[in-house]
């Protein structure tokens, strides 16, 4: 059961954002800083990847640790709400469908996690400019 109103839920949800999240600025930022031309949210792609490269057929997405389930089956038991868990399973295999769309489109996909960038933001720079001189 949900401790506040369901005006006051509904509010505070539209308040978490789905583009240029403070972690999609930081990897924009860092791309940007090193002259990489890119697209932000390309909505011609399945799942409209974060950063995309369409002369390289390259597609790389930004998630958050917790909406995409980052190790999702070590801490689902500790979700109470059934919303959630549904919410975050259905996330997940909706990423799943999408990459595998990419894929079978000529595409390579990345994905770059929340907690790496916040880890270790220079070694996962170097990857993403490794996979997109790959």
């Amino acid at each position: 059961m949900d401790i506040v109103t369901p005006a006051v839920r509904s509010k505070m949800m539209a308040a978490v954002k789905s583009k240029n999240t403070s972690l999609e600025k930081v990897v924009f930022s860092a791309l940007k800083k090193h002259g990489v031309r890119f697209r932000k949210h390309y909505k011609r792609l399945p799942g409209t990847p974060d950063v995309a490269f369409p002369q390289a057929k390259k597609a790389i997405f930004i998630d958050s640790d917790f909406w995409h389930g980052y190790r999702y089956p070590a801490w689902k038991g500790r979700i109470k709400s059934k919303f959630w868990r549904e919410k975050i399973e259905t996330n997940r295999l909706r990423d799943r469908r999408n990459f595998r769309k990419l894929r079978r489109l000529g595409w390579r996909v990345m994905r770059v996690w929340e907690h790496n960038v916040k880890r270790s933001p220079a070694a996962t720079f170097q990857k993403i400019y490794r996979f997109i001189l790959s």
